[in-house]
């Protein structure tokens, strides 16, 4: 049988996979539960809402990539002014948000603000399947982005918002950069650096 969490570059066409995927993947996570609040719609949402990540932002700028259970969707530093949403992508996100749009855009902005500003290569989306959680998928997702980040000689940042995965972003060597409080009695966001690694690593790193 193939190894089936190989990664794969991801493209269009691949958006109903993906978005399926991370809706799965992100039903639980509290800062989604804030977007999404209505349990019986959330999945169908949720999908929406990654579709439009995926086809109006992140694979036009971003470096997508998915195995058939987790997908992963990172911004190297020359493409972060790019990727971000256009017009029509900001109709859609409101469209799917509806009365959860400025909670949405309140959050998004505070985030942003904490942003670090040294070149960085960005995880911006990264998430499996529940169903397939153990077997390896996101973590051969992380090692890939990584490795190109590793290789520019540049470090990483994400964000999180589930404190359960923390340990598993420590031990690809992140770690905690930041703590904050999201608006709204949002959930706490951590912010995670990781120093790139290996022979390309940049002076003084």
């Amino acid at each position: 049988m193939p190894i089936t969490h190989t990664p794969k570059t991801a493209t269009a066409d691949d958006a109903p996979l993906i978005s399926r995927t991370l809706a799965r993947a992100f039903d639980d996570d509290r800062m989604m539960r804030g977007f999404f609040p209505d349990d019986a719609s959330r999945e169908e949402r949720l999908g929406r809402y990654f579709t439009t990540l995926f086809t109006r932002q992140y694979v036009r700028h971003g470096v997508c990539e998915h195995t058939e259970a987790a997908a992963a969707f990172w911004v190297p530093p020359e493409a972060q002014a790019k990727a971000v949403p256009d017009a029509e992508a900001v109709r859609q996100l409101q469209d799917v948000l509806g009365d959860r749009a400025p909670y949405f855009r309140d959050t998004i902005e505070t985030a942003a603000e904490h942003t670090p500003q040294e070149p960085h290569w960005y995880l911006a989306v990264i998430g499996a399947d529940p169903a397939a959680q153990g077997q390896g998928h996101g973590a051969a997702l992380l090692r890939s982005g990584l490795a190109k980040a590793d290789a520019a000689g540049l470090p990483a940042y994400l964000e999180s918002s589930k404190p359960s995965n923390l340990p598993f972003y420590e031990h690809f060597g992140f770690t905690v950069r930041e703590e904050l409080r999201l608006p709204g009695d949002g959930p706490v966001l951590w912010g995670m650096w990781r120093e790139p690694r290996g022979p390309h690593r940049v002076a003084g790193s």
